[in-house]
């Protein structure tokens, strides 16, 4: 594994002021547990645990393995987020506060609102955009329209942007479109040159739309292993450490503290929401969690050290919201069982 947590930075010690006094490896009993309990969900494919930097446990019970890739659903969102971070450091987007607009530029539908001009990157990464929704009832004819983004963005609003968190994938690939707009190269060239490459992570290229701009928010192809990746450089607040042992910040400073700041709530969960991640807690700990259709997640607990992937089938049917509360049951089980 890619030594990204062998840097413990000081701004994370700092926003986790008792994360790494209190941290211990998981133990035995507490993975055997994890894998007991695993296995009565069989819709469960792999997990995959890293503690301090290193993977210390894997299970493969279905479906792609843990080097392979996998469809991880809207756990994309989570690494869009990412995406967008990397592409604020290397200067392509101005800041969270920068209008969608400019980013569009030439590129922006005719008749749209003037309210989209209010809409910005956060908006965006938080879902807040205010336009109806185009997840739930109004997916199919979203992804069936000739013209993706022209559709998301002519929506009417529901809400004013940076309003409530409406949950929806046309407000993703609205940033999808943004990223490839505002840099001149697609999407999937942005993830791989701006995340993949400092991560030693391979991101395949995955669904396009009518206009050729990749997908946001829904259908990424990573392997769980490529996914702890992720996962670790949020947890070492953007930093990753390469073999020489030379640092690279691979997101602006200050990002991953935002990122995890809710903005909005989850009509389903209750849950905090930032730029990409959920917020929560599980067995008295903060944990920040990505997550896509079918039982994809991706959990960080800070003062743990540890980074939690968990993938399962994504074909329907779904097993529903209750699905994800399994999930967390399981990293709850995890993080209980080690205490004791």
């Amino acid at each position: 594994m890619r030594s990204t947590a062998l840097l413990v930075s000081f701004a994370v010690i700092s926003l986790f002021p008792t994360a790494y006094a209190a941290a211990n490896e998981p133990s035995t009993n507490a993975l055997q547990t994890l894998d007991q309990q695993t296995s009565q969900l069989e819709r469960v494919h792999s997990v995959v645990v890293a503690y301090d930097g290193e993977i210390v446990h894997e299970l493969h019970q279905g479906g792609p393995g843990v080097a392979s890739p996998a469809n991880i659903k809207s756990l994309s969102k989570t690494v869009l987020a990412a995406i967008t971070g990397a592409a604020i450091e290397a200067g392509i987007i101005e800041s969270p506060e920068q209008p969608m607009v400019e980013l569009f530029g030439e590129h922006l539908p005719s008749g749209i609102d003037p309210q989209v001009g209010d809409i910005t990157v956060a908006h965006l990464l938080a879902l807040q955009a205010g336009l109806e929704r185009t997840s739930g009832s109004n997916y199919g004819t979203w992804v069936a329209s000739a013209n993706w983004v022209n559709d998301a963005m002519t929506r009417p609003f529901v809400d004013e942007p940076g309003g409530r968190m409406l949950y929806s994938t046309g407000t993703s690939h609205l940033l999808s479109a943004a990223l490839t707009h505002a840099s001149g190269e697609t999407t999937h060239a942005l993830a791989q040159r701006l995340l993949g490459d400092p991560l030693n992570i391979t991101i395949r290229p995955w669904l396009r739309d009518p206009q050729g701009i990749y997908f946001g928010g829904n259908d990424m192809q990573l392997s769980p292993r490529a996914l702890i990746e992720v996962g670790e450089l949020y947890r070492n607040d953007g930093i990753v450490v390469n073999e020489a042992g030379d640092e690279q910040r691979v997101l602006p400073e200050g990002w991953v503290e935002e990122s995890w700041q809710p903005r909005g709530t989850s009509r389903w969960t209750g849950d905090g929401y930032g730029y990409g991640w959920f917020i929560t807690q599980l067995a008295g700990e903060d944990v920040y969690y990505g997550r896509g259709y079918g039982g994809q997640a991706l959990f960080v607990i800070p003062e743990r050290e540890m980074t939690v992937v968990i993938t399962s089938d994504p074909n329907p049917p779904s097993p529903g919201g209750q699905f994800q509360q399994r999930l967390n049951r399981l990293v709850e089980g995890l993080l209980s069982a080690n205490e004791q």
